[in-house]
């Protein structure tokens, strides 16, 4: 009996989940691209199945895909995702050779992330309204996605446990559940200590260890924090397309033109390749070219 879609992709699924421990959000989008073949496939009737398309059909998906004006980032991602949809069922037995073996992703060039400035990241700050509810609450939060250099999805699943006042550090479940222990600065344990003040008072529902919560005793989701973050780069009048990872960008960029480690950093963002962390260099690179060319007097 030949592989149907509905199976190659709940096994796929599986994979994702059981064997790789990727996020909830990764995986949906490994799936959505899975689910766009799929379409491309029962389009016209002739429907072959995921262990049947050849190198010739995925490459006509892919072209079609691309036709809608999509960036040359999109069509990376999509075929990246195809790709790891085809390499999981070589391992499992389903297909014998890789059709993707000969796609080839669009050339990206470097993109560097954007990244505030330390008196941009005090004009947010000094624009949250402390006489409000959740005034303390996102000042704790702003505190600590630039303090520790977090991930959303870290953020909003940390939990008051977590947080070890004594030792300076809080303890991170990254990607791939991964744990990791990341410093934490005095301003930042401070603000939590100020916010838990407040949040004491709220009646917790579900989970009382959650650090962050709203106002009805729930723990805040990744979109909430990216409307705090977007509305209070807005307050202060900062035109740069913000998010929370713009905070962690931040961290990373002032800790490097400070002088620090890269293995350290890497180790703090819960990378697992240095080649991600070195991004970063090339934004402290630019920064360095902007000082020679504002001081050096043959520039």
């Amino acid at each position: 009996m030949s592989l149907t879609w509905k199976t190659a992709s709940k096994n796929f699924e599986n994979y994702l989940r059981l064997e790789k421990s990727l996020s909830e959000n990764s995986i949906a989008g490994y799936l959505n691209d899975v689910r766009k073949l799929e379409e491309f496939d029962m389009e016209g009737g002739n429907k072959k199945g995921p262990a049947s398309l050849t190198y010739h059909d995925l490459r006509e998906f892919i072209n079609r895909e691309g036709s809608g004006g999509v960036s040359a980032r999109t069509q990376a991602r999509l075929i990246s995702g195809i790709r790891a949809f085809y390499r999981f069922l070589l391992i499992d037995g389903e297909i014998t050779e890789n059709p993707t073996s000969l796609l080839e992703s669009p050339r990206l060039g470097l993109k560097l992330p954007e990244v505030l400035t330390v008196t941009e990241i005090d004009r947010i700050v000094g624009v949250i309204d402390l006489s409000r509810p959740d005034g303390h609450r996102n000042k704790a939060i702003i505190e600590t996605l630039y303090g520790c250099g977090l991930r959303v999805s870290e953020l909003v699943n940390l939990r008051l446990t977590d947080i070890h006042y004594g030792e300076g550090f809080v303890s991170v479940t990254g990607k791939g559940n991964k744990q990791r222990f990341v410093p934490i600065g005095r301003k930042a344990l401070k603000e939590i200590d100020l916010y838990t003040i407040d949040r004491n008072r709220i009646p917790v529902i579900h989970d009382e260890n959650i650090v962050f919560l709203n106002r009805r005793g729930r723990k805040l989701t990744r979109s909430m924090i990216f409307t705090i973050t977007r509305d209070l780069a807005g307050k202060a009048g900062i035109l740069k397309k913000i998010s929370p990872h713009t905070f962690r960008h931040s961290f990373a960029t002032h800790m490097i033109e400070a002088g620090a480690d890269l293995r350290a950093v890497q180790e703090m963002l819960g990378h697992e390749s240095i080649m991600t962390t070195e991004i970063y260099t090339h934004i402290d690179r630019s920064f360095l070219r902007d000082t020679l060319i504002m001081f050096h007097p043959r520039s």
